[in-house]
């Protein structure tokens, strides 16, 4: 890693980037997928229970 002096870093600039709708337009797009899932049987039993855990999963693409 290469250190710079104060006068190297005094010497920088900047710009400014357009603004966010200027570059890709005014919309913005999110696609979204959700799946829960479960399962339990409790099939020809008396007095017994049954117990089940859920899966929840989500996906987000954005541009």
């Amino acid at each position: 890693m290469t250190k710079i002096t104060v006068a190297e870093l005094a010497a920088e600039s900047v710009e400014l980037l357009p603004g966010r709708e200027t570059l890709f337009g005014d919309f913005n797009v999110a696609g979204i997928v959700a799946t829960n899932m479960s399962a339990a049987a409790n099939v020809l039993t008396i007095c017994s229970q049954a117990n089940s855990a859920a899966v929840q999963t989500v996906w987000v693409n954005q541009r």
